[in-house]
C-alpha cells in the first residue's frame, strides 16, 4: 500500500515537472509571422508643391485727399460699387490763421494795386483820346490794368483755397470733393464723418478716405520654400483651395515668380502671383486666405504601388513579391513618378503580383 501511494506521488510530481517545461518550451516559442500582401494599382501620380497665401483684387487703390481737414460727409459704405468720379466724401477745410492771414493782406495789396492801375488807366485813356499820349504809352497802362486784376484774381483763389478749399473761379467743385478714380468695389471706409484727415504731401502719405478695387479680376499671392522655386515656371496650372469656400477648388494659371527671395524663420521664400480663372458663382472676398497646389509633373492610370512597401539599398529599389502562401522573393523594380505616397512602377511588377505588407496580427489569416 505504501509502495503504491509512492509511485502515484512520483508520478504526479513527474506529470507537473513536464507541464511546465511544455508551458515553458510554448511561452518562448515565437509565433510564425504572417504577413499582409496588397496588390499595385491603376492611380493617378501628381507631384505638386504647396504654396499658402491670400486671394486679392489685381487692382486696389487708396484713395487719399488733396486737401487737410475735417470729413464733413461720406457718401459711400463698403461693399458698394462705385464708377470712376463718383463722389466718395466731401472734406472741409480748417484754415490755419498764419496762413490765412498772409492771403488776406495778399489780397489787400492786390486790390491797392489794381485799383491804382484803373486810375492810372483812366488817366492816359483821357490823355490818349487828347493825342496826348502816344498809343505805345496807353497801351502799357491798359496791360498794367490787366495784370493788376488778374494778380488781384489769383490772390483771392489763393485766400478761397485756405479758407474753404475751392478757388473762388471754380464754383463748388475743387479739391474739397474726393471722388472714385476706378471702376470697382468700395473694400473699406476707414475714416468717419468728423474725422482730421492730412493730404498726401512729400512728408506724409496722407490720409486715407477709401480703399477701391476691381473685384472682377483676382489673383493669387503666396510664397514657395527655395527648394521648390527651380521647379516653377510660368504658365503652371495652380488648384486653389480658399479655407471659406471648401471643398470648392479654383483653378489659376502661374504667371509671375519673383527673382529674389526673403528670409523668414530662417527660411528662404520666393513669392509667387497667379492669375484665377473665371470662379463661376463663388462670391471670393479680398484676401480670402488660401493654399495653391501647383503641378509641377503627372502620370495618369499607370500602375502604381504604395511607396512604403519599397525597400532601398544604395539606388536600387525592391520589393517582397509573393511566390507562393506566404513565400516571398526579392525582386528589383524600377520606379518613376511618386506623389509622396503613391509611386509609378514602369517595370519589375505586373497588376497580378502581390507584395508583402506589414505583419498581421496573431491568429488573422492573409487573404489569398
Amino acid at each position: 500500500m505504501k509502495k503504491a501511494l509512492t509511485a502515484v506521488m512520483v508520478l504526479v510530481l513527474l506529470g507537473l515537472f513536464g507541464g511546465t517545461l511544455w508551458y515553458l518550451w510554448a511561452k518562448a516559442r515565437k509565433p510564425e509571422v504572417v504577413y499582409a500582401t496588397e496588390e499595385p494599382t491603376l492611380a493617378d501620380i501628381v507631384k505638386k508643391t504647396v504654396a499658402t497665401g491670400s486671394v486679392v483684387p489685381r487692382r486696389e487703390v487708396t484713395v487719399k485727399p488733396q486737401v487737410s481737414g475735417i470729413v464733413e460727409s461720406i457718401r459711400v459704405e463698403a461693399g458698394q460699387p462705385v464708377r470712376r468720379g463718383d463722389l466718395l466724401a466731401k472734406i472741409r477745410v480748417i484754415p490755419e490763421t498764419a496762413a490765412l492771414a498772409a492771403a488776406e493782406s495778399r489780397v489787400n495789396v492786390a486790390r491797392l494795386r489794381a485799383e491804382d492801375a484803373e486810375r492810372e488807366y483812366e488817366r492816359n485813356r483821357s490823355l490818349f483820346d487828347e493825342g496826348i499820349v502816344s498809343d505805345t504809352d496807353f497801351r502799357r497802362a491798359a496791360l498794367a490794368r490787366d495784370s493788376a486784376k488778374e494778380e488781384l484774381a489769383a490772390a483771392a483763389d489763393s485766400l478761397e483755397v485756405i479758407r474753404r478749399g475751392i478757388p473762388a473761379r471754380s464754383g463748388d467743385k475743387g479739391n474739397t470733393l474726393v471722388t472714385a478714380t476706378i471702376d470697382g468695389t468700395v473694400l473699406d471706409v476707414p475714416v468717419k464723418e468728423g474725422t482730421s484727415v492730412i493730404e498726401a504731401n512729400t512728408f506724409n502719405d496722407g490720409t486715407t478716405i477709401a480703399t477701391l478695387a476691381d473685384m472682377s479680376e483676382l489673383i493669387f499671392e503666396g510664397k514657395v520654400d527655395e527648394s521648390e522655386v527651380g521647379k516653377l515656371s510660368p504658365g503652371m496650372k495652380i488648384l486653389l483651395t480658399i479655407g471659406a469656400l471648401e471643398p470648392a477648388r479654383f483653378e489659376a494659371v502661374l504667371e509671375h515668380i519673383a527673382p529674389k527671395g526673403i528670409e523668414e524663420s530662417g527660411a528662404i521664400q520666393f513669392k509667387i502671383r497667379a492669375a484665377l480663372v473665371d470662379p463661376g458663382d463663388a462670391l471670393i472676398r479680398a484676401n480670402y486666405s488660401a493654399t495653391a497646389d501647383i503641378v509641377l509633373d503627372r502620370r495618369d492610370k499607370v500602375l502604381a504601388l504604395k511607396e512604403s512597401l519599397l525597400e532601398f539599398e544604395g539606388e536600387e529599389a525592391l520589393v517582397q513579391v509573393e511566390t507562393a502562401p506566404q513565400k516571398f522573393e526579392r525582386r528589383k523594380i524600377k520606379t518613376g513618378l511618386s506623389d509622396g505616397v503613391m509611386i509609378e512602377i514602369v517595370e519589375g511588377l505586373s497588376k497580378d503580383d502581390r507584395v508583402r505588407s506589414s505583419p498581421l496580427p496573431p491568429g488573422a489569416q492573409a487573404k489569398g
